[in-house]
């Protein structure tokens, strides 16, 4: 039987729209997480965008480590912006309608994003890497010439493993329920509502991340190994506080999201759960707004930046006040 090669590619649905899931049916509780994860969305746009600005302020913040930091924190803005305003729509409004369409591109910028930080945590860490390990050589393994490829590789990565999966997935027909066990489309509880074979969807969405994740999580503890290594190495005390302190934050940060992206991604998709919602809030809505906490309050060098930016906009403020009096 000859089969049209583009009809692996192409949807076969007759759903015209997906139902999401709402946290919670109370109304009362439903308004109280309204409210809070506002505040998170708000702080994560801000704290994110605030890195961003100051570190392209201060000249003394230009350097590969900020690079990746500021890429970081792009990537959280729109990490949180793909799933949290439906999200907010769903506890507000009660409006669990998602089409088709939305759903597919929601997915697919969700993956794209969590792919790409996946891959630029992995960068930041060879970053540090070299900057501990090799300090004499740093300025010219990090050169611009190797760290914007290394900062492209990171996003163009993200969208080739998205369009992968993707495209995958749309090969799928859905002819009902259309009801998903989460409250914004991701690719396991997608799959779940297919009524084609999906076992080969099944077998990429495990091995893929079982492969790639692995793979990343694997050069980080390398790198790492050599960093600490090294740190063991110096005589002083001091010393060694003040270079593992640079890698601190980046390790919270890797904890926090491979993590929760273990238990969501590497588990069997039998066992998945609408307990997966909860953890799936976590590392949607709030390691986002986490990052620029964890990487400001940690970090001297941004935190002097930022209040000499401030001291700055106090400095402006009474000039102009002295100037209109």
């Amino acid at each position: 039987m000859n089969v049209d090669p583009l009809y692996l590619f192409s949807n076969q649905s007759n759903i015209p729209e997906f139902i999401l899931s709402s946290v919670t049916f109370v109304y009362e509780v439903r308004l109280l997480l309204f409210m809070t994860f506002t505040v998170v969305y708000i702080s994560t746009i801000l704290g994110n965008g605030v890195i961003v600005l100051i570190i392209q302020l201060d000249v003394r913040l230009q350097t590969p480590m900020y690079f990746f930091l500021t890429n970081l924190s792009f990537l959280d803005i729109f990490y949180s912006s793909v799933t949290v305003p439906k999200l907010l729509d769903i506890l507000l409004a009660d409006n669990r309608r998602i089409s088709f369409d939305s759903c597919i591109l929601q997915m697919y910028l969700f993956h794209v994003l969590a792919s790409s930080e996946m891959f630029l945590l992995t960068a930041m860490a060879y970053d540090r890497y070299v900057a501990i390990c090799n300090p004499l050589r740093y300025a010219a393994l990090m050169r611009r010439e190797v760290r914007l490829p290394l900062g492209a590789c990171a996003w163009f990565g993200g969208f080739i493993h998205s369009t992968f999966h993707t495209a995958f997935i749309l090969r799928l027909s859905f002819c009902g329920p259309n009801h998903m066990d989460n409250f914004f489309c991701d690719a396991t509880p997608l799959i779940k509502l297919s009524c084609s074979d999906t076992r080969l969807d099944e077998i990429m969405l495990t091995v893929t991340p079982g492969i790639l994740g692995p793979s990343c999580f694997m050069m980080v503890f390398l790198s790492y190994g050599y960093i600490i290594r090294s740190i063991l190495k110096i005589k002083s005390r001091e010393g060694r506080r003040k270079t593992f302190s640079t890698c601190a934050s980046h390790l919270m940060v890797i904890s926090i999201f491979y993590g929760t992206g273990i238990i969501v991604y590497l588990q069997p998709m039998s066992v998945y759960s609408s307990a997966n919602r909860f953890i799936t809030v976590f590392y949607a809505v709030i390691t986002p707004m986490l990052n620029p906490i964890i990487y400001t309050l940690r970090n001297k060098d941004v935190k002097g930046a930022m209040q000499k930016l401030l001291l700055h906009q106090r400095v402006v403020q009474k000039s102009n006040i002295v100037t209109v009096s």
